[in-house]
């Protein structure tokens, strides 16, 4: 069965917090990412080693769940309105896995060979995000413009923005909204900014390229079944746009010299570059330069939080 609503988009070495597969001939210009762009904020270390040096990273099993339940709900809304149903997307989960993991060891070997039931309990606990996802709505009364929508638009000033957006939803009106999925709960005042500013960033490109400010943004958080939904205006966007491009103008400095200076805090618990990390005794590997292709791609796993 083919799914048009789905486009399943090659990853990098990079399997972290939302890199779509160019064709190897292609040189695409340095872009900006929601992603890229928090990490930067977050520890422009932290922004070398994933964008630049593009060092791996293990996944965990909860990051692989998101990005499972991201692809299955992709294929859900490719099915027609009427089988939209809880147990047809339960029915979705197996292939999609199996089609996700057919040339990553890496997440197979994440479960034990010997033992089919963690798989199988794996994939029960998707089931159950999937299920807190139909407690917030009924896909059966929406057909969204579109699901996985490439997006891409450059500044005046010259900056590249790109990323993807989980779903966008266009009333009859003309109205937009756009709808991101999160796997994880629902986030405490920090982390809710985090998501906000992601959501910011796709309200930019989509107002940039269609000339519309959309009119909700709605972050749905699977864990725990809430939702967070927000209204931007065209001033906001403005202002957002200086700070995004602010955010490029420091990368591009520090991308000249190599200096991407560590930023330790809280969130140090969940890196996976420690034994690299100057702040914790490391030596970073020597600075490969500026990067080409494009250091500012998304993984699906970059979303699947």
């Amino acid at each position: 069965m083919s799914y048009p609503c789905l486009r399943v988009r090659g990853m990098t070495q990079t399997a972290t917090e939302d890199q779509e597969t160019a064709p190897a001939t292609a040189v695409r210009r340095p872009a900006l990412s929601p992603s890229r762009a928090s990490d930067f904020k977050q520890c422009p270390l932290l922004y070398r080693f994933r964008a630049v040096d593009r060092l791996p990273e293990t996944p965990t099993k909860a990051q692989l769940r998101g990005t499972l339940v991201h692809s299955v709900l992709e294929r859900l809304f490719a099915l027609p309105q009427s089988e939209r149903l809880p147990e047809r997307a339960k029915e979705l989960l197996e292939p999609a896995w199996s089609e996700l993991s057919a040339d990553r060891t890496e997440w197979t070997e994440l479960f034990a060979e010997d033992d089919q039931s963690q798989v199988a309990d794996w994939l029960t606990s998707a089931g159950k995000l999937l299920d807190s996802y139909f407690a917030l709505e009924d896909p059966r009364r929406l057909e969204p413009e579109a699901c996985e929508l490439h997006v891409e638009t450059e500044l005046d000033s010259g900056v590249l923005l790109r990323g993807y957006v989980d779903r966008l939803d266009v009333a009859p009106t003309g109205e937009i909204r756009v709808v991101d999925y999160k796997t994880g709960t629902a986030p405490r005042e920090i982390g809710e900014a985090k998501a906000m500013f992601q959501m910011k960033f796709y309200a930019v490109v989509l107002w940039r390229l269609r000339g519309i400010v959309p009119r909700q943004l709605k972050l749905m958080y699977l864990t725990d079944g809430q939702s967070l939904a927000y209204t931007p205006d065209e001033p906001e966007l403005r202002r957002f746009e200086r700070t995004l491009e602010a955010i490029w103008q420091a990368i591009l400095k520090a991308g000249k010299t190599g200096d991407f200076r560590p930023n330790p805090g809280k969130l140090c618990d969940w890196c996976a570059h420690q034994s690299r990390c100057p702040s914790f005794g490391g030596t970073p590997p020597e600075y490969p330069g500026w990067p080409e292709p494009d250091p500012g791609e998304e993984t699906p796993l970059d979303r699947a939080d």
